[in-house]
C-alpha cells in the first residue's frame, strides 16, 4: 500500500523555468520539500544545506545539534 502524498498549490508563485503563474505545487516526500510545476514540469527539491542556511540566517546560535 502506498502513502498518497499531501499536495498543495502556492498561490501567486511563479515557475522559475517556463515563468507561468499559479502552477507551482509544494509536497513532503520521504521528509524532504519538494515543488513542482504543473505546466512544464519543472522540479526542485530543497536540500538540508538550503533548509539549514534559511533557517539560520539571522539568528544567534552557539551550536546545532545534529543526532
Amino acid at each position: 500500500m502506498t502513502k498518497k502524498l499531501k499536495k498543495r498549490f502556492v498561490a501567486g508563485a511563479t515557475c522559475p523555468e517556463c515563468k507561468a503563474f499559479d502552477t507551482i505545487m509544494l509536497y513532503f516526500e520521504n521528509n524532504v520539500e519538494k515543488l513542482e510545476c504543473v505546466s512544464c514540469g519543472y522540479s526542485e527539491a530543497q536540500t538540508d544545506q538550503k533548509v539549514t542556511e534559511q533557517k539560520r540566517q539571522n539568528e544567534s546560535v552557539i551550536g546545532v545539534f545534529k543526532p
